[in-house]
């Protein structure tokens, strides 16, 4: 007993020693520095400064998904912030007295397209310097190896919307549109006018067409394109059910129309050329001669063209610089 009291002495003898000690001046501010309450000291040089102002003005905040009130679900698109660690640090080891090179970060969009729910889609984001050719798939083959040629040549990956019973006829030919590698949507399995069906047919049409995708191609569809553009809720909720979204267009070439000529099918595609704009087009004679110059529209107009996924993703995209014409 007599030990223990022994030691309680001292403790308290001690303790306002050590009290003392940290509580001074010169300890307090050390373990505040290590805990972070104080800035580095090189924070406050002015390279550091600079490049904090500068970064104010280089970012770009991200924009989420939404429900628009004309083009129902529009996808998000990311942010970006310089990062300012990153660039100074750089800066500092390359000896710059001002940076030459900014690092950058991805702010990523808090709403995604998932998060709304079942709507149609007409077009990507406003922001999104990139647009996706469609092309529904209904009738005949003797078309596509001269629209896959031009796409291969300009390196363009499309997606294709089959219809199922064009697919059954037509095995090898999707086969190729895949090998290509282009996307590849659901188109239903007969064209039927969808809003005039019972839920019980549309899921049919739909599933029908996403097995025979399944089997012959070996992969799943995120994408339904009802045909002639036929729709109402239920059409869009059943797609949803099998984890597909419901995929209209920004511009309709109206190709299928023998009236519609190349030149004026791209006038229409230069008139609707914009950020995320979906392009409507089908595999006829017309669509292969009026393809060069719509992709040539595109250029001009500084928009990437990729897939309907690629469109309709909130990734962002580089921007490209504009293709004078010829």
């Amino acid at each position: 007993m007599r030990r223990w009291t022994a030691k309680g002495a001292f403790l308290l003898i001690c303790l306002p020693v050590v009290w003392g000690l940290v509580s001074s001046e010169p300890v307090a501010s050390y373990v505040s520095r290590i805990k972070g309450k104080a800035e580095p000291v090189w924070h406050s040089d002015d390279l550091y400064a600079r490049i904090r102002q500068e970064a104010q003005k280089r970012g770009e905040p991200p924009i989420d998904a939404r429900v628009d009130r004309v083009w129902k679900a529009i996808p998000g698109y990311d942010g970006v912030e310089v990062d300012v660690e990153a660039t100074y640090r750089l800066a500092k080891r390359k000896g710059w007295v001002e940076p030459k090179q900014w690092i950058y970060r991805v702010v990523p969009a808090r709403v995604k397209l998932d998060d709304l729910g079942p709507h149609p889609i007409y077009r990507g984001n406003e922001r999104k310097p990139m647009a996706a050719l469609m092309i529904n798939v209904a009738w005949g083959t003797e078309h596509l190896p001269a629209m896959l040629n031009i796409l291969r040549k300009e390196r363009i990956k499309a997606t294709f919307f089959l219809d199922g019973s064009w697919l059954k006829r037509h095995p090898s030919d999707a086969k190729r549109l895949a090998a290509d590698g282009h996307e590849i949507g659901n188109h239903a399995y007969s064209h039927p006018m969808m809003s005039r069906l019972s839920r019980e047919r549309m899921r049919i049409e739909m599933q029908k067409t996403e097995q025979l995708i399944r089997q012959t191609l070996g992969i799943r569809s995120r994408w339904f394109a009802p045909p002639a553009g036929d729709y109402n809720q239920a059409v869009v909720e059943e797609a949803a059910r099998l984890n597909m979204k419901t995929v209209l267009w920004t511009v309709d070439t109206v190709d299928w129309r023998p009236t519609s000529t190349p030149e004026w099918m791209t006038t229409r595609v230069k008139r609707g050329a914009s950020n995320g704009a979906l392009v409507l087009m089908h595999p006829t004679d017309r669509t292969v001669t009026a393809l060069p110059q719509i992709i040539s529209v595109m250029k001009q107009n500084g928009i990437k063209l990729g897939t309907v996924s690629e469109v309709l993703s909130s990734s962002r995209v580089e921007s490209v610089e504009p293709v004078p014409p010829f």
